[in-house]
């Protein structure tokens, strides 16, 4: 496949109309709404921030990847591995599901294209979000930091797009926490790629902590 074409296929990987259901959670942003912890544009682009820097970055973007190394290498047991550390990572049973129906609707989507067979995932008894996505980047030969970038990107636009809703704020809003987000998703890809396996560390208590009482909020615009 060449780079044009690779391109195309990691566009299409982290676009918001993917069919996986991204769009349907909010990653406890909703709760921090209702916390009153995020207010307006500034604490929206600081809680955005904030999980970026101390979650996403400092593990589940090196273990994505760790799960493309492992795709590309054909290596069942280290994807399994890591795959199965990043559904025990999950701080609430919010967060755990979300990933799991993901995983399970990326792998679902990716044999009816035709691009993974029925086996594919056959050594997992649950596939996390992560370990799909890496899949599709270890089988359309994507350039492993773009893909990283690009799942990043992902993810910080789907939580503007959660804020827009929520909060609310406006279009312009939005597209100006995109533009801090830019630089802060290429600086966390870049920690991502330094971290060993030992560095690795996910501490976000307020994250969890709010994940958690999303779980039994009363007015919900987002899955739980």
């Amino acid at each position: 496949m060449n780079q044009t074409a690779s391109l195309t296929r990691l566009l299409q990987l982290a676009s918001p109309t993917l069919p996986v259901g991204a769009y349907s959670y909010s990653q406890g942003l909703e709760a921090a709404i209702e916390a009153r912890v995020v207010r307006n544009a500034a604490t929206a682009c600081s809680w955005i921030e904030d999980v970026l820097r101390y979650s996403m970055a400092s593990l589940e973007a090196p273990m994505l990847l760790r799960l493309i190394a492992g795709w590309q290498a054909n290596d069942a047991a280290l994807v399994a591995r890591w795959n199965n550390l990043f559904l025990a990572s999950r701080e609430s049973a919010e967060l755990r599901a979300e990933t799991a129906q993901m995983g399970y609707s990326l792998a679902r989507l990716l044999r009816e294209l035709g691009e993974a067979e029925d086996d594919a995932f056959e050594a997992l008894d649950e596939i996390a979000f992560p370990a799909a996505f890496a899949f599709a980047v270890a089988k359309w030969r994507i350039e492993p930091h773009a893909a990283l970038t690009a799942y990043l990107w992902s993810w910080a636009e789907n939580q503007v797009m959660a804020a827009l809703k929520a909060v609310p704020l406006g279009q312009t809003d939005g597209q100006r926490l995109l533009l801090v987000l830019g630089d802060a998703v290429e600086e966390a890809a870049r920690q991502a790629a330094q971290l060993q396996d030992e560095d690795m560390v996910n501490f976000a208590p307020g994250l969890a902590l709010l994940s958690a009482r999303h779980e039994t909020q009363y007015s919900r615009l987002f899955r739980s």
